[in-house]
């Protein structure tokens, strides 16, 4: 039977344990899927053609995907400390290191994460002439550590609807340019709306498909260097994953609206293969 003593102590354990859990839930909060320690500013809601440069390490779920270079290739998003999600058609490959932390690829003086991969899995009905589910996940090697600069953003889900009209942001260090020299150092970010599909078709035609969703057309442009990166929207306060940068003008026309993968569409693949690897 228990003693007073002994209810005494199971008390103090009961306390203690709960006070264990309170951290370590104030600890997952504070790195909770979209939702930044460090809060963007996003002015002109203006591939990043008239972009602005990111308040640094703003949106901490952007990656940097290098060949043994050091060349920036595509960009990508952290989901969870293991994953990250690029588009299929930047063809990434297990000798490539997924960089985290970064803002600035120009400094040697950022506390930056070099992840290697384990595993790159491309969506297996990906068409590299239509451009469908262009998606695809990578397997860190060893887990990313969460901080202030590195944490997950949320996944849209299937049931979500994202309307037309609705300004969401997309980040990236691609072109400023179509015609520049060089992919900028700083990480950049634009404002852009949605389009419907239908509003979309008027442009693209035929070529959009359930499988993509649009945004810009509105004096700003994802451009080359931007492809897998984020088109992350705003929904109950948390930054969520809308679109994958996929495709677009080859001049990277303001003009003309972005695609992107559409990741309401692709989430259940994401799932399975992230649970099942």
């Amino acid at each position: 039977y228990k003693t007073p003593h002994s209810m005494q102590l199971e008390q103090c354990e009961i306390m203690a344990l709960l006070w264990i859990l309170s951290c370590l839930a104030f600890i997952g909060a504070t790195y909770g899927c979209g939702v930044p320690a460090i809060s963007p500013v996003v002015t002109g809601y203006a591939r990043i053609v008239n972009g602005e440069e990111a308040v640094p390490h703003s949106w901490p779920w952007q990656v940097s995907l290098q060949d043994s270079t050091g060349f920036h290739f595509c960009g990508g998003s952290l989901v969870n400390e293991y994953w990250v999600v690029t588009a299929a058609h930047c063809n990434v490959r297990t000798s490539h290191v997924v960089v985290l932390g970064e803002h600035d690829r120009s400094s040697n003086a950022e506390n930056v994460q070099v992840m290697k991969i384990a595993k790159s899995i491309r969506h297996p009905n990906y068409n590299s002439y239509t451009i469908n589910n262009d998606v695809a996940v990578i397997k860190l090697a060893t887990p990313a550590k969460l901080s202030p600069r590195v944490s997950p953003v949320c996944l849209a889900e299937t049931s979500d609807n994202f309307a037309g009209g609705m300004k969401c942001v997309t980040s990236g260090w691609g072109l400023t340019r179509y015609n520049a020299a060089n992919t900028p150092a700083r990480l950049q970010q634009a404002a852009l709306p949605l389009l419907t599909n239908t509003n979309c078709q008027s442009y693209w035609g035929n070529k959009i498909t359930n499988l993509m969703i649009c945004a810009g057309a509105s004096g700003a442009s994802s451009c080359m260097g931007d492809s897998g990166g984020p088109l992350v929207c705003q929904k109950s306060g948390a930054w969520t994953l809308v679109g994958i940068v996929s495709w677009g003008s080859g001049t990277c026309s303001t003009s003309m609206p972005g695609v992107y993968a559409r990741v309401t569409s692709l989430r259940s693949w994401i799932d399975q293969t992230i649970a099942t690897n």
